[in-house]
């Protein structure tokens, strides 16, 4: 098949190409001394029918495939012979679109090229690694915080208020009778916390201890109870306690109930976790100085589409951020802008930049990391760890998702 070459502007290269009506009846005739010796036709001994007559019998659907093979072989060898990356595979268009048997085939592929990538001189590049020591204030805010999470509550005379504790009896009543599920004894609920039917906490602020009320509400139309939907109720409620939060006190039992031995266990652990947290987000800046640098020295031509792909993709992260209920509607046409376009090219330039250099140093995930990596996340979906597990291992796409990161943190660290 004859290729010659019509475009070559930048990365774009566009190509016609021409296979005569012989090279394609030779290799449909191929195709049928391949079936030959299994082919039964009524009337021939296996192996003995003429040539004509299978052609007859065989030649369109043999057609189809020998022109797919003939164009798959062209576009293949083309790439190699002229050591050519494409971005994608080519998009391949047959000229002659009422092309049949016995005529020319008349073809045009194109492709964008993966762009050369300069070599970087990483001991030209200056970076800053901050360091920082964990202060003895800052485990102290971090335990008074702690304190603050886990409130208690202490008895008190005054009314409840919202945020209170009240502790309860009720019996509620559709219709003047008990329903079931809808009566307790010393129930504890915080006001304001949602945790019963809407305005049945609020019915209960200014109560005192010892008060009894009527609570009359309405069960939403989507309880979950169906005989209770959209009913009106009315509970009968008798306060017994009202308790205000206070800070839980901090010393050895706070810090059992966070799983620590003693308050002093509990300060090494959060000033470990502290030290971790300020080491990553030291590493966090690292990374993004030198990525900054690599964006700003490093420069060669980047592949329209790839760029054009990542803006409309940021657009449409973007978009979907700043509509959050729109999810599942119809949404308008997302056109990129500048500022997506810019975001774009660095993000192409740098994941090119990226895997160049991982690629010229040999630099691999390994199956373990990639497995462990898995593992930690699949400890999100709790009850649930073995079916995420041997998802993201079969799942190809899954598991790009999931080394992509992997990799650039070995290529970024190899580069620190």
């Amino acid at each position: 098949m004859q290729v010659t070459e019509t475009k070559a502007e930048g990365l774009v290269r566009e190509y016609a190409a021409k296979a005569v009506a012989a090279e394609i009846s030779q290799k449909v005739d191929e195709k049928i001394e391949e079936v030959r010796p299994n082919a039964r036709v009524k009337g021939f001994r296996p192996g003995k029918a003429p040539t004509a007559l299978l052609k007859k019998m065989y030649g369109k659907s043999f057609l189809g495939d020998a022109v797919r093979e003939i164009v798959d072989t062209t576009v293949k060898t083309h790439l190699e012979e002229n050591g050519h990356r494409p971005t994608n595979e080519p998009a391949i268009r047959i000229v002659n679109e009422g092309f049949d048997e016995g005529d020319d085939l008349d073809i045009e592929f194109s492709y964008e090229l993966l762009p050369d990538v300069p070599e970087v001189d990483f001991k030209s590049l200056k970076l800053e690694r901050l360091t920082v020591a964990v202060e003895e204030s800052s485990v102290t805010e971090a335990i008074e915080n702690l304190a603050k999470s886990a409130v208690d509550y202490a008895a008190k005379e005054a009314a409840a208020e919202k945020d209170d504790q009240v502790v309860i009896d009720f019996i509620g009543r559709v219709d003047g009778e008990a329903f079931e599920g809808g009566a307790a004894e010393d129930f504890p609920i915080v006001l304001g916390s949602g945790q019963f039917i809407p305005g049945f906490e609020d019915q209960l602020i200014g109560a005192k201890a010892d008060e009894k009320r009527d609570v009359a509400v309405t069960f939403p139309e989507n309880y979950g109870a169906e005989a209770l939907a959209g009913k009106a109720a009315v509970f009968e409620v008798t306060v017994k306690e009202v308790r205000g939060p206070k800070d839980a006190a901090i010393d050895d039992e706070l810090a059992k109930s966070y799983g620590a031995e003693d308050l002093a266990d509990l300060r090494e652990q959060i000033s470990e976790r502290l030290a971790e947290e300020y080491k990553g987000a030291a590493r966090g800046q690292l990374k993004r100085k030198l990525l900054d640098q690599l964006d700003e020295t490093i420069s060669f031509e980047l592949p329209p589409s790839m760029v054009d792909q990542e803006a409309k993709q940021i657009a449409h992260q973007l978009w979907n951020e700043a509509n959050p209920d729109a999810q599942g509607q119809e949404r308008p046409e997302i056109e990129a802008e500048e500022e997506h376009v810019t975001l774009a090219q660095r993000r192409v330039k740098l994941g090119l930049l990226l895997a160049d250099i991982g690629a010229k140093n040999k630099i691999q995930v390994s199956e373990a990391e990639v497995t462990n990596a898995i593992m930690a996340q699949a400890r999100q979906y709790r009850g649930q760890e073995k079916e995420f597990f041997e998802f993201a291992r079969s799942n190809p796409q899954m598991r790009q998702q999931i080394t992509a990161p992997l990799f650039e943190d070995k290529v970024v660290d190899f580069a620190i």
